[in-house]
């Protein structure tokens, strides 16, 4: 299973109860030191089902969950439209804060936050932790061993007909906080990052081919709504390393035999799994063993699952470093995305503002 890490505990207060927060509870629950204390949401069923799953846990108000003396840190599991803002009362309230993807709605509402964080002396997470398991970490190690030479370039692929044919409310997917590169480009984002270190430059170009879509499934099905983003968009992106990338995120293709993520080398290429799940195959080719070769995990946390990034913050906490996917890493990924559609939009290259760095690895296979 691999090495224990040690961390502190932290008491959390979860702000929105909608879909992706079972993933959390899951996680959470077999996560002792990270109790979950209160619940708000704007459905008190919704709130009351997931408190229900943490021993002790009550409904709350957003506001009293705030100001409670047994909240150490808000997972802020809202809609995107409104993570800058939660995530900048709770910065405010003194409280540590992880997020789900993006960090803010905008750049200048993601630096308002770090600046409170800064100020306030509490810490900032965001969402994707997913590079903490063991498909984007073994990838990492074999990187940094050198195993392909220096990094040249990479491609990165994200392709889907879209979300409403599944979500039951996709309304939000479709508008501004939304669209396909703020939805699922933090996963690929973050993980080139992680690969490649930050990003200083990018070139852009973004469609919308229809300017509205029909839900799928649930009591809403056959509604139609109006689409207020680009929904298809391709960037070249320079990463300060001297790499470059390629990047597509789609909602409007059916069917593609695209990699997700492919790393080309001086003397070599690497494939890297699906960096919206936590594991997968890594292949490996090399110019000595000219052939594609399955590698074993060698890094990441082998049990992961949605909140492992808490658990980072909290075990940073502990040792007094900082954590691997953290504000300032959610606030360079969200520059990269609003640089890069910007970009599309003026039909430009243009630089990212925010420095970046490049995250510490995951050292070995660890677990909680």
């Amino acid at each position: 299973m691999g090495e224990p890490v040690s961390t502190q505990q932290l008491r959390i207060g979860v702000i929105g109860a909608g879909a992706i927060s079972g993933q959390y509870s899951r996680t959470l629950s077999r996560l002792p030191h990270l109790p979950v204390t209160a619940v708000a949401d704007l459905s008190p069923e919704r709130a009351q089902a997931l408190a229900g799953q943490h021993p002790g846990a009550r409904v709350t108000g957003v506001e009293e969950l705030l100001a409670a003396d047994d909240v150490d840190l808000v997972l802020n599991l809202t809609i995107p439209a409104v993570h800058g803002e939660i995530a900048l009362a709770a910065t405010k309230a003194g409280k540590h804060v992880y997020g789900e993807k993006p960090l803010a709605l905008t750049v200048e509402e993601g630096r308002a936050v770090m600046r409170s964080a800064e100020d306030a002396g509490v810490r900032v997470g965001c969402a994707p932790d997913t590079v903490l398991g063991t498909g984007i970490q073994t990838a990492r190690s074999l990187l940094d061993a050198g195993r392909i030479g220096v990094p040249v370039a990479a491609t990165a692929f994200m392709t889907t007909p879209g979300h409403e044919r599944w979500h039951p409310d996709p309304e939000f997917l479709y508008r501004p906080g939304g669209g396909p590169l703020l939805d699922m480009g933090p996963y690929y984002l973050t993980s080139l990052v992680h690969l490649l270190g930050p990003v200083v430059s990018v070139t852009g170009v973004s469609t919308r081919p229809t300017t509205s879509r029909v839900i799928g499934s649930g009591p809403r099905a056959g509604t139609a709504f109006d689409v207020k983003v680009d929904t298809h968009v391709t960037g070249l992106l320079a990463h300060a390393s001297g790499a470059v990338s390629t990047l597509m995120i789609s909602f409007d293709v059916w069917a593609a035999r695209l990699p997700r993520i492919e790393v080309y080398g001086s003397s070599g290429s690497l494939s890297v799994p699906d960096p919206n799940h936590f594991s997968g195959d890594v292949e490996l080719f090399t110019s000595e063993t000219p052939e594609w070769e399955l590698v074993p995990p060698s890094a990441g946390y082998a049990d992961g699952g949605r909140g492992i990034g808490i658990a980072d913050l909290a075990e940073s906490l502990a040792a007094g470093g900082q954590q691997r996917v953290s504000g300032e890493l959610g606030l360079h990924v969200l520059d990269v995305m609003e640089t890069l559609l910007r970009a599309a939009q003026e039909g430009r290259t243009l630089p990212v503002s925010t420095p970046g760095t490049r995250p510490d690895p995951v050292a070995g296979i660890l677990s909680f």
